[in-house]
């Protein structure tokens, strides 16, 4: 039953980040919190040797930090930055890098999308008057958690998770 929720679990509460950033752009301190906490009792209850956890709590505080600096520089929301983290102790150390980068890859795509999407919609708008000055205070919104999302789901069939129940 625990590996069952182990592997099931997570990936469900990240989809529900994601479409609920993607709708809303917002991600509720109450579900980083839910995917946070719920790795303890599962972590327990599927046998998670101590070493690991501690490894995997280290990435969730190293994730953080770096949530965090992205947040100070306003490159990612304070939502973001918690999710960040909160997926970091279930990815664990070995697919941190892999889980960034998959991130990173579906950030950019999304980037890309939204930013081509918001042009083309916006086209009347900007015809309407001076571009310049309605081109510079242009920043649409890139709801991060959805590739975030994308990520931690990419990577978690290589975690511990699977790994050690394959």
């Amino acid at each position: 039953m625990a590996h069952h929720l182990s592997v099931s679990l997570f990936p469900v509460l990240m989809i529900i980040a994601g479409i609920g950033d993607a709708l809303s752009l917002r991600i509720p301190n109450l579900l980083n919190q839910i995917i946070f906490a719920s790795f303890f009792p599962i972590a327990w209850a599927a046998g998670m040797p101590l070493e690991v956890f501690g490894l995997h709590f280290f990435t969730c505080v190293v994730l953080l930090v770096l949530g965090f600096l992205f947040f100070s520089a306003n490159m990612i929301g304070g939502g973001d930055a918690k999710l960040l983290a909160a997926a970091g102790i279930w990815i664990g150390p070995m697919q941190a890098a892999p889980f960034l980068v998959q991130t990173v890859i579906a950030g950019g795509i999304l980037a890309l999308i939204v930013v081509t999407w918001t042009r083309i919609s916006g086209y009347w708008e900007f015809h309407d008057g001076p571009f310049s000055s309605k081109i510079a205070g242009f920043r649409p919104q890139i709801p991060y958690g959805y590739a975030f999302a994308i990520g931690a789901i990419l990577v978690f069939p290589e975690t511990w998770w699977m790994v050690s129940f394959g």
